[in-house]
């Protein structure tokens, strides 16, 4: 009965930790690049896009195709960073053991 006080408080100091460390992460960004920078795409630790700046060089009212795959590129770039840098923080808190249904 002790073992499962114990698991029970464990279980409960680790979903505080990583309602904070959520939190925080909605506040982190990382900003990725398309074009040698030409288009930038900052996403946050919850996987949303915060900002996309694009320089007018780079667009071109003949190749709309291209401005789109640099944007779809630097936007998929932006996620993977994020969902990387979510993981990291994750892999910190969890003590590098993989639970099921965290991420």
């Amino acid at each position: 009965m002790k073992n499962m006080k114990n698991l029970m408080k464990q279980a409960q100091q680790l979903q505080a930790k990583m309602a904070r460390m959520q939190e925080e992460m909605g506040q982190k960004t990382i900003e990725a690049s398309a074009s040698g920078g030409m288009i930038k795409v900052v996403a946050n630790g919850k996987q949303e896009i915060v900002s996309v700046h694009i320089e007018k060089e780079v667009v071109d009212p003949e190749d709309v195709e291209m401005l789109q795959d640099l944007i779809l590129a630097a936007v998929n770039e932006a996620l993977v960073q994020s969902q990387k840098m979510v993981s990291d923080e994750m892999s910190k808190l969890t003590g590098g053991m993989s639970i099921p249904g965290l991420m």
